[in-house]
């Protein structure tokens, strides 16, 4: 009966009845953008693209968490088709959507029942991504500790395969899935309250689990 209430009132309102409260999805929506540094990033194929106009176009992007506010540092390849159609939009839009990653196991803790990914925390991002230009000195050795790999593509390296710069996405709108909707929140988080929240797990040391 319960989840047949947090459905009903998710479909009705966008929002669903829970024990997780929207300040505890905000912390968590934090720092999981602390612990996953990979996301799925959508854009839009411009209105003047030969062949898909208006389409909707998804790719891996890996960011760092090197703002206070909860911005997020991008290392920005304009070769890149998501970035193309970034540069292309008129406001820079896109939207970033990161999950809490699966288990080693397929089980749950108990060792018992499949472990749903749809009861494991996700969060959508939209905002607008602005390219902050070659001179990375004040995020570069935040997102090197996030993504080592990326040493050869900074932007000024003599070696990199590609032209790239330093952007930085800034999210306007927030909406977290932190699971079933009985049990944790579904919904829009305030911008404010995201900016300001605090990671529930100060260490990284600890995995985040949402279930």
């Amino acid at each position: 009966m319960l989840r047949l209430l947090a459905l009903t009132l998710l479909l009705i309102t966008g929002f669903a009845l829970a024990d997780e409260t929207v300040q505890d999805a905000a912390r968590l929506a934090r720092q999981l953008l602390q612990q996953e540094t990979i996301g799925n990033l959508a854009t839009v194929f411009p209105s003047s693209h030969p062949v898909l106009p208006g389409q909707p176009f998804s790719l891996m992007e890996c960011f760092a968490p090197c703002h206070s506010n909860g911005s997020l540092t991008l290392l920005f390849l304009p070769i890149a088709q998501n970035n193309r159609n970034i540069l292309a939009s008129p406001y820079h839009s896109a939207t970033l959507t990161v999950r809490v990653r699966d288990p080693s196991s397929p089980y749950d803790s108990e060792g018992k029942g499949w472990d749903s990914p749809a009861s494991r925390g996700r969060v959508a991002l939209i905002g607008n991504v602005t390219v902050t230009g070659k001179d990375g000195s004040d995020v570069e050795e935040c997102y090197l500790e996030s993504h080592p790999d990326a040493e050869g593509w900074l932007p000024g390296r003599k070696e990199a395969p590609h032209n790239a710069y330093w952007a930085r996405f800034d999210p306007h709108h927030i909406y977290w899935v932190g699971g079933f909707g009985d049990e944790h929140y579904i919904g829009y988080i305030p911008l404010d309250l995201y900016q300001k929240a605090a990671p529930i797990v100060n260490g990284m040391s600890e995995p985040l689990i949402i279930q």
